[in-house]
């Protein structure tokens, strides 16, 4: 195998796919980077046999062929050559010679033959989305995605496909983040899938090459292929698609409807950046609980710990009884950093009842949004 390469698209390619490798020491050949040239393209591919990435950048193909080489490695090596044009050329030992003007490199690699392949998807669901919708989408809920080991069906974003709408859910059981967006769906395409987080970050990683994702799934994995537009033009030299394949998380994932309140609740409509950096303020001096006191045309934000106290106040639109309650403020500004609209409603109650954030359901492309923050009891 013989190719030339821009420095700079080899790098692009590397850093694309180099997070999906584990820390298996079991298997070494998963900790390389599949490296086939062909057809005017050098096609890299990983896997952690959970997770595998793939993704194509163009170059100069004097000699077809294909090798494994230690990806991190290989990363660092390209990211510091000096020239622009790198060449690599692979002999029958399975050893790579890496060079530009001036520098030499020598990385002992794998045979090929022994890569596990990604896996092909049989009897799979398919849809076509809008990457910036999915993208924003899957930002506006992720972070409340559990950390906890023990609830392991809790550590991802659910994907429910049903009759006539998207929705996107994550929850670690103190919030709920729910997101979805209108759409048909034919009967016999109708399904759900946690998406594991790990997954999730790499898609919110995916470079801006392409408007389409193909999102295709069956019950035990899922697989995004972002198609490259422009490819001419394209940052990076990426060409064809980037292909992400995933086993999804087994379980079900619990009934989070029961969890959203039904009760009447007092409803204010706040800026939401306002708020972001009043919580934020605030939280200077607490990061434990901030209290929010909400009376007519007015929002005051209080932090108290034995730092201090601080207190915020912002102007609302409200009307209505007087209320105190009292939050974790990373839950609040979470959600407030991770959407984009303006204006958000925030439904409340008491001290006892959990907050609400909500983004209007009539806006443009027929999304929305909401979050349930459980309170933190005031003694």
């Amino acid at each position: 195998m013989k190719f030339k390469i821009n420095r700079d698209h080899f790098s692009s390619g590397l850093q694309m796919v180099t997070s999906v490798v584990g820390a298996r020491k079991t298997m070494p050949i998963l900790q390389n980077v599949l490296i086939e040239a062909k057809d005017g393209l050098v096609r890299l591919t990983t896997t952690n046999l959970d997770l595998g990435a793939r993704c194509s950048v163009k170059a100069d193909i004097e000699t077809e062929g294909s090798i494994t080489l230690p990806v991190k490695e290989i990363g660092r090596i390209v990211r510091e050559l000096a020239d622009i044009e790198v060449s690599v050329e692979v002999s029958d030992l399975a050893k790579a010679t890496i060079s530009t003007r001036g520098s030499i490199f020598n990385v002992v690699g794998m045979d090929s033959k022994e890569f596990p392949p990604l896996p092909e998807l049989e009897g799979k669901k398919e849809f076509t989305l809008e990457k910036k919708e999915i993208i924003s989408m899957l930002k506006s809920v992720s972070y409340a995605q559990s950390v906890n080991e023990e609830r392991y069906m809790l550590k991802g974003v659910f994907f429910q496909f049903s009759k006539d709408k998207l929705s996107l859910v994550a929850t670690d059981g103190r919030r709920l983040a729910v997101t979805t967006r209108d759409m048909k769906v034919g009967e016999e395409y109708e399904g759900e899938f946690i998406l594991p987080s790990l997954t999730v970050s790499e898609m919110e990683k995916l470079p801006d090459i392409g408007t389409k994702i193909n999102i295709s799934f069956t019950d035990r994995q899922v697989a995004f292929e972002l198609k490259v537009e422009n490819e001419d033009e394209t940052l990076g030299g990426f060409k064809e698609t980037v292909y992400l394949v995933s086993k999804v998380v087994e379980g079900k994932y619990p009934n989070y409807k029961q969890v959203i309140p039904k009760d009447d609740f007092n409803h204010a409509l706040i800026e939401r950046e306002l708020m972001q950096e009043c919580v934020h303020r605030a939280a200077l001096v607490s990061d434990e609980k901030v209290t929010l006191r909400i009376k007519t045309g007015e929002m005051e934000i209080t932090g108290q710990s034995v730092v201090g106290d601080a207190c915020e106040s912002m102007p609302i639109n409200y009307d209505g009884e007087e209320a105190a309650v009292s939050f974790n403020p990373r839950f609040l500004l979470d959600p407030l950093k991770s959407i984009t609209k303006d204006k958000l409603s925030l439904e409340f109650r008491d001290d006892m009842s959990p907050g609400v954030f909500k983004v209007n359901e009539a806006e443009e492309n027929k999304l929305s949004f909401l979050c349930v923050v459980m309170p933190i009891r005031t003694d």
